[in-house]
């Protein structure tokens, strides 16, 4: 029998606010919802990846592309807690949630170099927008997980908008 949903531990995951030369945020609307679920790249760290390692690897993975410039870390792990309809079925109810290490990379290619046709596509769906939409563009369970992430980058998101 499993624990209760706020007894499990965190899944360690990444997550990526990727700007472009506008300082615009990448997000991309989940194959895998009925409802409008837009979400910054993000997954698991798999067994011998450090974060940075695993952030590339996601953004790779989801939109086809690398060609990004790191630009800070996250100090802290930003965590998210699943609604409980979804605990006991995301991750074959192991986790409660994610703790994330987040990353703000720029982007440094064109457009078309994003590709979210890629082997397993996540997405159907991407588009640029301001870092102020995030949080009604989320998921509700993740929006307070993304505010904490703009208030992380914050300095980058105003020094990208006079650059």
């Amino acid at each position: 029998m499993k624990p209760p949903a706020d007894q499990r531990p965190y899944r360690p995951g990444v997550g990526i606010m990727l700007l472009n030369a506008a300082g615009l945020v990448f997000v991309a609307q989940r194959i895998d919802q009925v409802a409008e679920a837009w979400q910054m790249p993000q997954g698991g760290i798999d067994a011998g990846e450090d974060a940075r390692m695993a952030a590339l690897r996601e953004l790779k993975e989801e939109i086809g592309t690398d060609r990004v410039e790191v630009l800070a870390e996250s100090q802290d792990w930003i965590t998210y807690d699943l609604p409980a309809e979804l605990a006991d079925k995301v991750w074959r109810g192991k986790y409660r949630g994610q703790k994330q290490k987040w990353f703000a990379m720029r982007f440094l290619g064109q457009d078309r170099d994003i590709r979210i046709d890629t082997a397993e596509p996540e997405f159907n769906a991407w588009k640029w927008v301001p870092a102020a939409a995030l949080p009604e563009l989320i998921v509700p369970f993740k929006r307070d997980s993304y505010a904490a992430v703009v208030s992380a980058f914050r300095h980058l998101l105003a020094e990208s908008r006079t650059a």
